[in-house]
């Protein structure tokens, strides 16, 4: 009998793999991480095959460790860190170079080349949805094939493939028989016509990616293939079926049950989404917004218009890791909390730039409003503010492109667990802010897509079912109050974005 489906939620430090049941309860876990590589200022890759066993010891260790037999697994589904470019040789599936990671700026000056010819720029936004920056793939893709001695000959020649991370796990689980992505994926390549649903074969010409590179598009839940016999480590897995993948956001999207257009969801992790459902629509942004597909399900597409901040949770890891201004991240919200306010300091957390709307390449990590009477409690709630107030400048240019006022937002990630951080949002959007009892909703959507294909689950509406509240945070500050407060955030940004001429 089939009692679970396993999600492999494969992250930007870590990779997960997860078995729910059919109440949408979490039956065991496994979490490995890996290395982040940080070769020069503003670069930031990880190996191909790092990432790959680390997925692979997961779902090893989750079967071992809750001893699940195969035959109980309906089926796996794959959600993965967006925009992040593997190119591998398909014969020996040895990858050419290490990924580079969404969060790497290397290509930002190939992007500013770019968007001297506005014409293609234009074209851009209208076809894919997305503004050019270097978080996405594309230009990670030319870098390789420019920069790697012999990529361009052999891609040229059809010997090499490329791949965001869900494509690279598909094909290595299935021992190199399925080149794949979905919708989702697809729309982060800044390759895919959003529209049309196909590669762009103008994109790709203009940049010089040889479109024998591109996966196979599918919707975000079917059968791709099965776990091959002979796959490290998981040989009893062998047969089981693939049936689902999507990328980390619109994941967290379905996970969260926001199945109707208007409905949005943020997602707190090492950096932050902002993702609402706008139906069979898509919106076109006027405020620097990107919007995409968000998952193709039961012969239909939903679209989402997004917005992200690089960085979110991986401050909270930077107080730790690198400043050692606390022990671990609990004692960020204990500081925190010990004060009232930030005593006038603003923390701009732009150690990559900044996403949108401002989209800003080159701001770099600022602190503003520092007197003698700061201390490391004030640090501690800046950077949650900080984390904060990003989310409030995307939902501000998101009301505004969609004329949907949301009646609240839902919420996920590691750092939504965050009392303290999560009744600072509410105060600054002032709306509700609806926590989950499940937040693991980005392995639970790849789940949900998963299970729907091989009728695990029914439909949406009885997974929608599935989702309980763990607790509503109701804004509690003065109008007044937030209005100071956020306008202060404001200026701060700006000192942040004119510290160098460029």
């Amino acid at each position: 009998m089939k009692k679970y489906v396993m999600a492999l939620d494969q992250g930007t430090t870590s990779s997960r793999a997860i078995l729910f049941d059919n109440n949408g309860k979490i039956f065991a876990k496994a979490q490995h991480e890996f290395t982040q590589i940080y070769p020069q200022a503003g670069w930031v890759e990880h190996s191909p095959m790092s990432i790959l066993f680390s997925q692979l010891q997961s779902a090893t260790e989750v079967m071992a460790t809750s001893g699940v037999t195969a035959d109980e697994i309906a089926a796996i589904g794959i959600t993965n860190q967006r925009e992040t470019t593997l190119v591998w040789d398909k014969a020996t599936g040895k990858p050419v170079y290490n990924a580079i990671v969404w969060q790497c700026r290397r290509t930002a000056q190939m992007c500013e080349e770019i968007k001297k010819d506005k014409e293609l720029t234009d074209y851009i936004k209208k076809h894919t949805g997305l503004v050019v920056d270097a978080y996405f793939s594309a230009t990670k893709i030319k870098w390789i094939l420019d920069n790697v001695e012999g990529a361009m000959e052999q891609a040229q020649k059809g010997e090499l493939l490329f791949g965001t991370v869900e494509t690279w796990l598909i094909w290595n689980l299935t021992g190199g028989r399925v080149h794949v992505t979905d919708y989702s994926n697809a729309s982060r390549t800044m390759l895919f016509d959003v529209d049309k649903l196909c590669w762009d074969e103008y994109l790709c010409e203009k940049l010089g990616i040889p479109m024998s590179m591109l996966p196979e598009v599918k919707p975000s839940s079917m059968v791709y293939g099965e776990v091959a016999s002979g796959v490290m480590g998981l040989e009893e897995l062998a047969g089981v079926p693939i049936a689902g993948a999507i990328g980390d956001q619109p994941a967290a999207l379905f996970g969260q049950g926001c199945i109707k257009p208007g409905q949005a969801k943020n997602t707190y992790g090492t950096g932050c989404f902002l993702l609402m459902n706008t139906g069979e629509k898509r919106v076109e942004s006027q405020n620097n917004l990107v919007t995409g597909v968000a998952w193709g399900l039961d012969g239909k597409v939903t679209y989402a218009i997004e917005g992200s901040a690089f960085n979110a949770g991986s401050v909270i890891k930077w107080l730790r890791d690198d400043l050692h201004v606390i022990d671990h991240a609990a004692r960020c919200d204990e500081l925190a909390e010990s004060v009232k306010d930030a005593n006038g300091i603003y923390f701009v957390p732009a150690f990559t730039g900044l996403g949108a709307p401002y989209w800003d390449m080159y701001a770099r990590g600022t602190i503003v409003g520092m007197t003698r009477g700061v201390n490391r409690a004030h640090i501690c709630r800046s950077v949650l503010e900080a984390i904060a107030y990003q989310m409030t400048d995307l939902l501000e240019a998101m009301k505004q492109d969609s004329d949907i006022d949301l009646f609240e937002l839902r919420v996920d990630g590691g750092a939504s667990v965050s009392d303290v951080m999560m009744q600072i949002q509410a105060d600054l959007i002032r709306t509700p802010v609806n926590r989950p009892k499940m937040v693991e909703t980005t392995a639970i959507g790849a789940a949900y897509l998963a299970g729907l294909a091989v009728g695990f689950w029914k439909d949406i509406d009885e997974i929608a079912q599935i989702r309980q509240v763990d607790k509503l945070f109701e804004p509690q500050m003065a109008i007044e109050d937030r209005n100071r407060y956020y306008h202060g955030w404001l200026r701060a940004v700006e000192r942040s974005r004119d510290w160098i001429e460029h």
